[in-house]
């Protein structure tokens, strides 16, 4: 099955480096790949490869962190975007775009603290002798409508400087190139390689608060380790693609059904299916109007809508 999510993601990043306004034969963007200017240089290299990249890394980002997230929380509805912590990210986000434009290079550690602050608020409101999964969804909701609402409040009082806000609300992919994926990359590496390592500390936690600490592990410590990494992982995306939503809740969920529950698997089967969902996504929002570009928020909102009402069905919620 990994193999397979290996194909599927190499195919999605193939097609989104051939997908646009201008068709670029794979021989053509093989030899650019590899050094060799052609006439569809600039387009590949500085146009569609940083996008493609940066789709790359947003779609491991999100999904990994949707798969800790959900983990944490045993709850399968649990999303960055749905229980607050991107809401989060994008208050402070928007603050610095908006009130501190000159300050934009430091977007990524500031949105990880607005994304922790959530996570932490979230995680204190739902605590009642222990974190109850309906409860965090909950207390998620309600803590992401009154962040929205500071969003909005900003984007009223300050809307003449709205422009660059616009698309971070919504999330997207247009223009983005190489300074966005040298942000991101470390981010996405590091906070991937840290879940991967800590894949048998989660499956202990699958198995309960009372077993894992009858096996001798620190519950409440590690749920705030696996929630740091699933924030910063989480922020790192929102600050340079917006607030894009379903992508955590949505490639975890798939993943556990085609690889099962078991990290050391489900978080490398993540990773392959978040590439492939986010180039795949990108392509479609790219070339449904063509030649008018959608957001790929819009279409992972589309998608990712009616996955959360079966899911809530399903709950029987």
């Amino acid at each position: 099955m990994l193999v397979i999510l290996a194909c599927l993601a190499i195919l999605g990043v193939i097609w989104s480096l051939i997908s646009g306004a201008v068709k670029v034969n794979p021989v053509e963007i093989a030899k650019i790949l590899v050094g060799m200017k052609g006439d569809n240089y600039e387009i590949i290299w500085n146009i569609r490869l940083p996008r493609t990249i940066v789709a790359v890394l947003v779609g491991v980002s999100l999904s990994v962190s949707g798969a800790l997230l959900q983990g944490v929380m045993r709850n399968s509805m649990a999303d960055p975007h749905i229980i607050g912590v991107s809401s989060g990210a994008g208050l402070f986000g928007i603050g610095v775009l908006i009130l501190f434009p000159t300050y934009a290079y430091l977007l990524t550690p500031i949105a990880f603290l607005g994304a922790m602050g959530a996570a932490i608020m979230i995680y204190m409101l739902a605590w009642q002798g222990g974190a109850n999964p309906l409860r965090v969804i909950l207390a998620g909701v309600a803590v992401s409508a009154l962040l929205n609402s500071g969003i909005s409040a900003l984007l009223t009082f300050y809307s003449d400087r709205v422009g660059g806000a616009l698309l971070f609300l919504v999330g997207g992919l247009s223009a983005r190139s190489w300074p966005h994926v040298e942000i991101l990359l470390p981010y996405t590496l590091g906070g991937t390689l840290l879940a991967l390592l800590g894949s048998q500390r989660m499956n202990i936690m699958g198995l309960g608060d009372i077993q894992a600490k009858a096996l001798g592990m620190r519950v409440e410590a590690n749920k705030l380790y696996f929630t740091a990494i699933a924030t910063l992982l989480a922020a790192s995306a929102v600050s340079i693609v917006g607030l894009l939503g379903f992508v955590g809740m949505l490639v975890p969920h798939a993943a556990r059904l085609l690889i099962g529950s078991d990290y050391r698997w489900m978080l490398p089967a993540c990773v392959l299916l978040g590439i492939a969902v986010m180039t795949i996504s990108d392509i479609v929002s790219r070339l449904i109007l063509a030649p008018i570009e959608l957001p790929v928020g819009i279409v992972m909102g589309v998608l990712g809508a009616p996955f959360f009402l079966y899911l809530l069905r399903k709950k029987g919620i």
